[in-house]
């Protein structure tokens, strides 16, 4: 791994999530907490050690990172309803307040914390509006519920589309080309070969994605991307402004993610990179697959982030999502996580404990840099991939080369100390493949 010369090579202080299922299979997994408690109060001290956790936000995000706190014997609270993926987890903690209260809104984050019958507590947001709400709390919070985030303005260029997209041009980083449209009319006014190529990007990609089950919408020509913004109006939604983004040919092993953590004085404190094997939906979707890459594999997509922390003053987890251009052999920066993301426990399994490092930060303790993961391992989110594998080998016998597949990887949902969340899942999953089946039938 490539990091500055003034970097000690130091291991991880607290086990990771793969040795504390070790311990759990040779039937040691209370000596092992009984360690993580230990060490993490050597790391923190006794008083702040005890410091517990608010976790914001609801999916396998917050799953993921309720677990790698518990992997790291710190005291975690999930903050979200009652119907959510974390509150099937074992290691579910109401957070301590009125059992009956409604979870709040990011909106109501000031209201909420002031009413929090916690002396301290260190917070960490799971999703784009969490982390807004968590970095532009009053100077009168920040002390009593300190974070790990980057500030309001930096934060608020991560996630908003054309912003990222604009400062990577005045940075002169490998990006694919992005237009701003603000309407049909301007839309009308670009001549086919602008189209060509082309997807049209939501500014915010989580509300978009909400609304319309989709992250993007690739596009044939001018007029399939008139008939689109056409039919979202007629559904009684704006959908403008929007981005008209440039598609980098490719397979999806062309995907690369590149994860890792920021201090609060501008150190890169880790990177851990990944090889995107599978995605769905097709195009623009999730990872269904990946696999741990050496980072010599994608040295020009870190010296792109090395150069954005260093003009952004980044703060914080990160998950950043490139792909490689064949054309021009550059790794092209697509879009940045500025927060935990769905494997986050992953890469705290692989020794990169990033949630341990968002702890220590916000406290205001030295952060241990970690030059070396491992590499190689593969996880899955096994109903997302089985979905990818069914749509390009489909029957009895594409699904029995998927399940032979499925050797020695690991699932992001499912964990033997904790089987309830992949449970409900997979149940879940197949409720709603049965409902669209019937559906289709139906129609």
């Amino acid at each position: 791994m490539t990091h500055p010369a003034s970097d000690p090579i130091r291991r991880p202080l607290l086990p990771s999530v793969a040795e504390t299922d070790a311990a759990v299979t040779r039937f040691r997994l209370p000596s092992l907490l009984s360690r993580a408690s230990t060490l993490k109060s050597q790391r923190f001290g006794k008083r702040e050690a005890e410091i517990p956790v608010l976790i914001f936000g609801s999916g396998l995000t917050a799953l993921g990172v309720l677990r790698s706190f518990r992997a790291a014997g710190v005291t975690a609270y999930s903050v979200c309803p009652g119907n959510e993926l974390p509150v099937r987890s074992r290691w579910y903690r109401h957070p301590p307040s009125n059992q009956t209260a409604a979870a709040p809104a990011p909106e109501d984050l000031c209201a909420y914390l002031e009413s929090c019958p916690l002396d301290r507590a260190v917070l960490v947001p799971c999703s784009d509006d969490w982390t807004r709400a968590i970095a532009g709390l009053p100077d009168r919070l920040k002390d009593r519920f300190p974070s790990s985030v980057a500030c309001p303005r930096v934060v608020q260029t991560m996630t908003d589309k054309w912003l990222f997209a604009s400062m990577l041009d005045v940075l002169d980083i490998p990006r694919p080309r992005t237009l701003l449209l603000h309407s049909t009319e301007e839309m009308a006014e670009l001549d086919d070969e602008s189209y060509r190529d082309m997807f049209l990007k939501p500014l915010d990609s989580q509300e978009f994605a909400r609304r319309y089950r989709v992250k993007a919408f690739r596009l044939k020509h001018r007029a399939h991307a008139l008939e689109i913004m056409a039919k979202l109006q007629g559904e009684g939604q704006n959908g403008f402004p929007i981005l008209l983004q440039e598609y980098i040919p490719g397979p999806t092993s062309h995907y690369y993610l590149v994860d890792g953590f920021v201090d609060r004085r501008g150190c890169t404190r880790a990177f851990i990179a990944r090889r995107r094997l599978s995605q769905y939906p097709p195009h623009f979707g999730n990872s269904s697959r990946s696999q741990t890459i050496p980072l010599d594999q994608v040295r020009g997509a870190v010296e792109s982030l090395k150069k954005m922390w260093s003009t952004l003053q980044y703060r914080g987890i990160f998950d950043a999502e490139f792909k490689y251009d064949a054309r021009d052999g550059r790794f092209k920066i697509l879009e940045v996580n500025a927060r935990p993301w769905w494997f986050v426990e992953f890469a705290t399994r692989c020794g990169v404990d990033l949630c341990g490092m968002a702890y220590a930060d916000a406290l205001g303790h030295p952060v241990e840099t970690v030059n070396t993961y491992d590499v190689g391992r593969c996880c899955v989110h096994l109903t997302y991939d089985l979905a990818a594998h069914w749509a390009t080998d489909p029957g009895i016998g594409g699904f029995l080369r998927w399940l032979r597949s499925c050797k020695n990887v690991e699932d992001i949902f499912f964990r033997w100390d904790d089987p309830w969340p992949g449970v409900t899942s997979t149940l879940s999953s197949i409720r709603t493949h049965l409902r669209r089946v019937l559906r289709h039938q139906a129609d």
